[in-house]
Formats: C-alpha cells, structure tokens, sequence
C-alpha cells in the first residue's frame, strides 16, 4: 500500500470549508456513529485492532477490538502494536529529506553518485533519489521472496533484500511511469545507511521516533516481538491464520515496522509541532497493507480530526473504517 499527501490546493480548500461548517458532524453523533459501526464490523469478525480518532490534538475516541492472539484468547488493547506495512515508507522518505537539508545528498542526483559501487551500475547511473522516492525508477523486483536455498524468515536486515532483486533490468525508463516499488525504499533505506553512517533502524529511531516521543515504535524480529504485540491473520486462500510464515524475519525501508494507535498520534502531533525535521505537513494520509495486516494514518480532516485505525487482519479491514469516517466527515476521497 502507498502513501497520499494532501496537495496544497486541498488543504486550502479544506481550510475554507472549516471555517464555515467547523463541525461537519456533531462530535458525540460522531462517536455514537463509529462505536456501532466498529461493533458490527467486528462481531462479522471484518474488523479487529484498534482505533483512535482525536480533535485538535486531544482523543475524543479509542476503543480496540478482537485478539491479539486469538489462539491464546490474548485481546487487542490500545496499547497493543501492529505491523504497519508500508506505512514505513514515510520514515523512510523523511530520513532521506534530512539528509537532504543536511547537505549530503541532491534529491535530482542520480544513485551512482552516492553508491558508485552499486551492484548495477545501469540502475544506478540511470535512476534519481527523487524517482526512487515517488515511485518513478523502475526499479522492480519481488521483495517477499526467499534468498536461495533460505527462508523469509533468514531476511533480517535491509542488506538481506538487496539480492532479491539487484540483477533485475529496470522495468522501464526512469521517469516514464509511476509503477509502486517496493524494491526502490529498500534501496533508499541503504543509502541513508551509507549516507548517515549509521544503521538504518538506529536512524530513524533517533532522528524521527525520539524526537516524535513514539516509545513503542520498531521493526521488531518475528520471532521475538514484544509483549502485546498484534499477531497477523489472513484468510487469503483458505480459512483464517495466522500470516507468520510470510513475514520476513525484520521488517526493511520499505515496510514491516511495529508501532501503535496512540505512536502514530503522536507522530502526527510531532508533524504539527515541527519535532520531526524534514517530515510532511500534518496533513497526511498514508497506508500500508498485506495478508493479515492494515493500517491507516489521517490527519487534518475536516472537523479538526486526525484519525488512526490498526488491524490485525487482511486490507481493507483498516481502510474501510477510515472511508467511513472521512465520507461522516464530507471529505472527498
């Protein structure tokens, strides 16, 4: 799942609209509203995990719902974590814009200029930061595979992923075409390694989750998650389990991190305060997805409202519930 910023022009139009209707909705119909819709969602088992919905920076609503574990009868609390997806990828994007106001890099450079030992040298001569951070490089590649002869779970570091696609050709000319690409941020993710001098995890958790005061915030090994940390569950392909087997063991640049509702609200709260060097404007839309996970981050809705919505089971178990709320809310998709 991808990432959406608020342009400029809807921002101000946003702006006007709240200044003649400051309340799209009435906060306690609002609730009201959400509570049954999250209750039905989740007693047709079509929703479990956690959802936060703030005012002006204050919560007005958080509630969680299902297990964490349903095999141990574990419940999903507010504090409770998630896997995030690509949700990750704004991390990312904002390491590389620090480097950027940091001088140790052009957005406009090419990758060769950074990493002129780069394993493929047409990508790299060929291929911008900018491209690589909008989805324009070409760069392809499956990055939910296994490394010859090990398993996903033997994929524990951004370097792990690297083989899993660096001998591919590019699949089209770079700046043609907007293609996803997952491939490209695990490329991004080592060049802020490279870069900064420092391990990518260690980065973003020092320049971005400290000062945004996200404790809970992480990309966590599988197989030594945290306590109160969701466990996935998908029914692609058959009846509902656990999604486990097809995680990597560490999640990369590109996605697979751990964080929780009330995190993420402080992230957004960072991105107001200015905290986050580099970051987006509040008002932020992003996603991330896969079998048995989905997350969604809203700020700046219509209302004053920012909203967060965590779950432990296959898309668009988070996304349905932010469309609902955005469609209360008047705004436009």
């Amino acid at each position: 799942m991808g990432m959406r910023l608020l342009t400029a022009a809807w921002l101000t139009a946003a702006t006007n609209v709240l200044a003649q209707n400051p309340s799209p909705i009435p906060e306690a119909e609002l609730r009201g509203r959400l509570g049954a819709t999250l209750d039905s969602l989740s007693r047709l088992d079509q929703f479990s995990g956690v959802v936060l919905l703030a005012k002006n920076g204050a919560p007005v609503f958080e509630r969680a719902y299902g297990f964490a574990d349903r095999e141990a009868k574990r419940p999903n609390t507010v504090e409770t974590a998630f896997n995030i997806g690509s949700i990750n990828k704004q991390f990312t994007a904002i390491a590389v814009r620090q480097l950027a106001a940091d001088g140790k890099l052009h957005l406009d450079s090419t990758l060769a200029t950074y990493w002129p030992d780069y394993p493929n040298r047409d990508v790299a001569r060929r291929v911008t930061i900018r491209q690589m951070m909008s989805h324009r490089s070409g760069i392809g590649g499956n990055i939910f595979g296994a490394p010859q002869g090990k398993t996903r779970h033997d994929v524990r570091h951004n370097n792990d992923y690297l083989p899993l696609f660096v001998d591919r050709p590019l699949d089209y000319e770079p700046g043609s075409q907007q293609r996803y690409s997952n491939a490209g941020f695990v490329v991004l993710g080592m060049l802020v390694e490279r870069l900064s001098g420092q391990d990518y995890y260690r980065y973003v958790r020092e320049r971005i989750y400290n000062p945004a005061g996200m404790i809970r915030t992480g990309a966590w090994p599988v197989d030594s998650l945290p306590p109160n940390t969701a466990i996935g569950y998908s029914s692609e392909g058959g009846p509902i389990a656990r999604n486990t087997a097809t995680l990597p063991g560490r999640g990369s640049a590109a996605g697979g991190g751990y964080t929780t509702a009330h995190d993420l609200m402080r992230f957004v709260q960072a991105l107001r305060d200015r905290k986050v060097s580099a970051g987006p404007p509040p008002g932020i839309g992003i996603a991330g997805g896969a079998p048995g996970l989905n997350a969604i981050v809203e700020g700046d809705l219509l209302g004053g409202y920012d909203l967060i919505v965590l779950a432990n089971l296959d898309p668009p178990a988070a996304e349905r519930v932010g469309r609902i709320v955005r469609t209360w809310l008047g705004a436009a998709d």
